[in-house]
C-alpha cells in the first residue's frame, strides 16, 4: 500500500508539471487495479463462437487501460463494454468497467457494475466496497455511501487501516457534507453557453470583464496557433480566445493570436475588471503566471508577473483585484504553506512591483488543495475552490468575505447543485453577483469541457392565495386588515461600475487618456487605469462606501473630473459616462467637481484637496495660461446672497493656488450664482449639478 502512495505523489508532480494550470479532476491516483480476467472464467460453453471476438476485447482493452490516462480509459471501456455483451456475469470484468467509468465524466453509471462484480465475488478485488461508496457519493446517494465506506474501513487489518484511514475519514466526511448541503437546494439555472462559444473540443478557464461584456477563455480546438498536438495527451495544445457581447448574445470566439498564443500552451487564468489586463499560464518552469497589457487592439507580449510570485514551484490560479493593487494566486511552495496549494497575495510597492506574498493564512486555506481563487470587483469578496472545508467531495467553491479588521470571513459553502461530489473548479462571477461562469464536464455536452452560465436567482417569493382563495377567506374569515405582498429583494453586490468612452470634444476621436480614482477623503489614489487608445473605452469599479474622485489626464488637454459619493448601502449600479476632453485652448473651461464646501459658506472641504492639486499641477505645466476661477449656485435664496457666497467660494479656490505658489496675476475669480445653469433647479440632481466650481482659459 505505501508503494502506491508514493507512487501517487510522483504522478501528482508530473501532472502539474505538463498540465498548463487548468485542473478539472482531482480523482485520487493509484496504481492501476491488478485485476484480470480469466479466461477460463469468462469463457461460455454454450456460445464458443463469440468468445474470440470478446476475448481479443477483453484484451484490447487490457492493452489501454493500462496506460491509466483519461483518454486510454476511455478507449478501454469501449473494448470492456464490447466483452460484457458476450459475458456479462464475470466479477473482473465488471470491477474494470465500473472503474473506468469512475474516471469518466459519467461517473454515476459505475456503481451497477461494481454492485454486480460485488454480487458475483464479494472479494473481486479488495477495495470494492470503497469503489461501491465512490460511486454511491457521486450519485449524492450519500446514505448509502456511508454505509460502505464504513464497511470498507472496518474490514482491514490494523496495518492496512493506518494507512488508509485519513483518507475514508476524508470520504466519510465529505458524505456527511454532503447530506446537510442538500438539505437545501440553492436557487440557481445552470445553462450550457451553446454550440456558438463552446466546440467539439475541450473549452474551459472563463474570464470576464465586471461588465460582463467580454469573456475569454481557454480552448484545443483544431485551429490552436501552432496547430499541433501535444504528446502527452494527443489533443491540441492550449490557445486563447475572445468572445463578446452584442446584444445580450455571445458572438463566434476568436483566436486571440499571438503573441499571447504561441505554439505550446496557452490558458487563461485572470482578467482586471477593466479587461486591459491578462493574466495567463505557463507551464515553464513547473508553472508561472504571466501577465500582458491591451494596447489599443493588440496585447503585449506576456511576461513573467514576478520574481517574488512565480518561484520554481507550481504557481497558478491568479486573480487582480479591481484596484490593481493586490494579486491573490496559488502555489505550492513548502514555504509558509498549510499543504499542497494555499492562496497567497501580492501587494504591489510604491513602485509599482509586486512584494513578498504573504499566506491567506488557516482561515481559507487547509491541508488540503485550494485552487481556483477569484477576487470578486467589489475588492472584497473571495471565491476559490478546495478540497478541504464542508466539501461534498472533490473541490467545492467557496466564498469569504474580507472584515472591516483586515480578516476573512469563515468561508461558505456556495451550495448544491453549484458544487457536486466531483470537482468544482475556476468560478468567476459578474460584478452584479447574478451570473457565474464556469467550465465542467457533464453528459449532453458540446465536448469533453464546456462553459457554463449559472443565473443566481435570489430569495424565492412567497406564495400568495389566489383572487378566489382571498374570496372565500374573506367570507369564512372577514378582517378589517390590509396584506401587504412582501418585497423580495435579489441580493447584488454593493458596486458601481463607471464606463464610457474618452474622446477629443472638437474632433469627437478616441483618445487614450489616464485615469486616476481617488479617495477624497484620504486624499490618495487608490487606482490608475487607462482608457483604449483605439476605442477610448474606459471602466472603473467602485466599491460602496466612499467618496470618489474620478481624474481624467493627457497630455495638452484640460484634466477632467468626476464625482461618486457612493453610500455603503449602495446596490449594484451602473453608470454611463462619456467624457469630452479640451485641448489647453482660450475659452477652453472644466467644472471642478471634486471642490466641496461647507453647506452654505466658503470654507474649503479636504476632500478638495487632490482637485485642488490637480488644477495647481495643470497650471504649472501651462505656466503661460491665465484662467478666470468661477463660482455658480442653484436659485434657493436670493441673488444677493448668491452672487455674494459664489464669488467668495471662487475666490477661496484662488487663494488656495496663490498660498501654493500660483502668481496671482495669472488668476481671476468671479461669482456668477444662479445666472449659468447646467441644469433645470426643479429637482434636487438638477440643483447639485448647478452649485459648481468652473475655471476658463483667458489666454495662453
Amino acid at each position: 500500500m505505501i508503494k502506491i502512495y508514493k507512487f501517487a505523489i510522483v504522478l501528482q508532480i508530473l501532472f502539474f508539471i505538463i498540465t498548463p494550470g487548468i485542473l478539472f479532476s482531482q480523482e485520487e491516483t493509484n496504481e492501476l487495479p491488478v485485476l484480470e480476467v480469466k479466461k477460463s472464467e469468462f469463457k461460455k460453453p454454450e456460445d464458443k463462437d463469440g468468445f474470440s471476438d470478446a476475448w481479443k476485447n477483453v484484451k484490447n482493452g487490457d492493452a489501454t487501460f493500462s496506460d491509466n490516462n483519461k483518454a486510454s480509459f476511455e478507449l478501454a471501456l469501449d473494448f470492456y463494454l464490447k466483452a460484457n455483451k458476450y459475458n456479462s456475469e464475470n466479477a473482473e470484468l465488471n470491477y474494470k468497467i465500473g472503474y473506468c467509468y469512475l474516471k469518466s465524466v459519467l461517473k454515476d453509471r459505475s456503481i451497477d457494475y461494481f454492485l454486480k462484480a460485488y454480487k458475483i465475488k464479494n472479494d473481486v478485488y479488495l477495495d470494492i466496497q470503497y469503489m461501491i461508496g465512490r460511486s454511491y457519493q457521486y450519485k449524492y446517494e450519500f446514505a448509502k455511501a456511508l454505509e460502505y465506506f464504513t464497511i470498507y474501513k472496518r474490514s482491514l487489518p490494523p496495518a492496512e487501516l493506518s494507512i488508509e484511514r485519513s483518507k475514508i475519514d476524508k470520504r466519510i466526511e465529505e458524505c456527511t457534507n454532503g447530506i446537510e448541503l442538500m438539505k437545501k437546494k440553492e436557487r440557481v439555472f445552470i445553462d450550457n453557453l451553446g454550440d456558438v462559444v463552446n466546440s467539439p473540443y475541450p473549452d474551459y478557464g472563463p474570464v470576464i470583464t465586471a461588465d460582463e461584456q467580454t469573456m475569454y477563455f481557454t480552448s484545443r480546438r483544431p485551429n490552436t496557433t501552432g496547430g499541433e498536438r501535444n504528446p502527452i495527451d494527443n489533443q491540441f495544445y492550449e490557445d486563447i480566445y475572445v468572445t463578446t457581447k452584442v446584444d445580450g448574445v455571445w458572438q463566434t470566439p476568436k483566436n486571440l493570436g499571438k503573441p499571447v498564443n504561441t505554439k505550446g500552451n496557452d490558458a487563461t487564468i485572470g482578467l482586471s475588471a477593466d479587461g486591459n489586463i491578462l493574466l495567463t499560464y505557463s507551464d515553464k518552469n513547473g508553472g508561472d503566471i504571466y501577465i500582458s497589457h491591451l494596447k489599443g487592439n493588440e496585447w503585449t507580449t506576456p511576461e513573467s508577473i514576478s520574481k517574488n510570485v512565480n518561484t520554481k514551484f507550481h504557481e497558478a490560479d491568479a486573480s487582480i483585484s479591481p484596484d490593481g493593487n493586490a494579486l491573490y494566486f496559488v502555489s505550492n511552495k513548502t514555504e509558509d504553506n498549510f499543504g499542497m496549494h494555499d492562496i497567497y497575495v501580492s501587494y504591489k510597492d510604491a513602485n509599482g512591483n509586486w512584494g513578498k506574498p504573504k499566506n491567506l493564512g488557516s482561515t481559507i486555506n487547509t491541508k488540503y488543495d485550494e485552487r481556483g481563487v477569484f477576487i470578486h470587483p467589489d475588492g472584497k469578496t473571495l471565491y476559490f475552490s478546495s478540497q478541504g472545508h464542508n466539501s461534498m467531495g472533490g473541490f467545492d467553491i467557496f466564498k469569504s468575505t474580507l472584515q472591516e479588521n483586515g480578516t476573512w470571513s469563515k468561508p461558505e459553502n456556495i451550495g448544491y447543485p453549484i458544487n457536486t461530489p466531483d470537482d468544482d473548479v475556476f468560478l468567476v462571477i459578474s460584478a452584479d453577483g447574478r451570473h457565474g461562469y464556469y467550465s465542467s464536464e457533464k453528459e449532453g455536452g458540446y465536448g469533453e469541457k464546456d462553459i457554463y452560465m449559472i443565473t443566481f436567482l435570489g430569495p424565492e417569493k412567497p406564495l400568495l392565495l389566489g383572487n378566489e382563495d382571498n374570496l372565500i377567506l374573506s367570507i369564512t374569515n372577514p378582517t378589517t386588515e390590509v396584506l401587504v405582498e412582501p418585497v423580495v429583494e435579489i441580493k447584488t453586490m454593493r458596486l458601481t461600475i463607471v464606463k464610457g468612452i474618452i474622446k477629443d470634444a472638437f474632433s469627437q476621436q478616441p483618445i487614450e487618456a489616464q485615469i486616476d480614482i481617488v479617495d477624497n477623503e484620504k486624499n490618495v489614489v487608490i487606482n490608475t487605469i487607462s482608457s483604449n487608445s483605439k476605442t477610448g473605452k474606459y471602466l472603473a469599479s467602485l466599491p460602496s462606501g466612499k467618496n470618489y474622485g474620478l481624474a481624467v489626464k493627457c497630455e495638452n488637454y484640460l484634466f477632467h473630473s468626476e464625482n461618486f459619493n457612493i453610500p455603503q448601502a449602495t446596490n449594484y449600479q451602473e453608470i454611463t459616462k462619456d467624457v469630452m476632453m479640451n485641448k489647453v485652448i482660450i475659452g477652453a473651461h472644466i467644472i471642478l467637481n471634486n471642490i466641496f464646501f461647507d453647506n452654505g459658506a466658503a470654507t474649503l472641504r479636504d476632500e478638495s484637496k487632490a482637485e485642488l492639486e490637480r488644477l495647481k499641477k495643470l497650471l504649472e505645466d501651462f505656466p503661460t495660461i491665465r484662467v478666470e476661477i468661477s463660482g455658480h449656485t442653484d436659485n434657493v435664496g436670493s441673488l444677493a446672497f448668491n452672487t455674494k457666497l459664489s464669488e467668495s467660494r471662487a475666490k477661496a479656490v484662488v487663494d488656495y493656488l496663490i498660498t501654493n505658489g500660483i502668481d496671482q496675476s495669472r488668476l481671476e475669480y468671479k461669482g456668477y450664482a444662479f445666472t449659468q445653469p447646467i441644469a433645470g433647479n426643479e429637482t434636487a440632481d438638477g440643483r447639485q449639478s448647478n452649485r459648481r466650481v468652473e475655471f476658463k482659459v483667458l489666454s495662453k
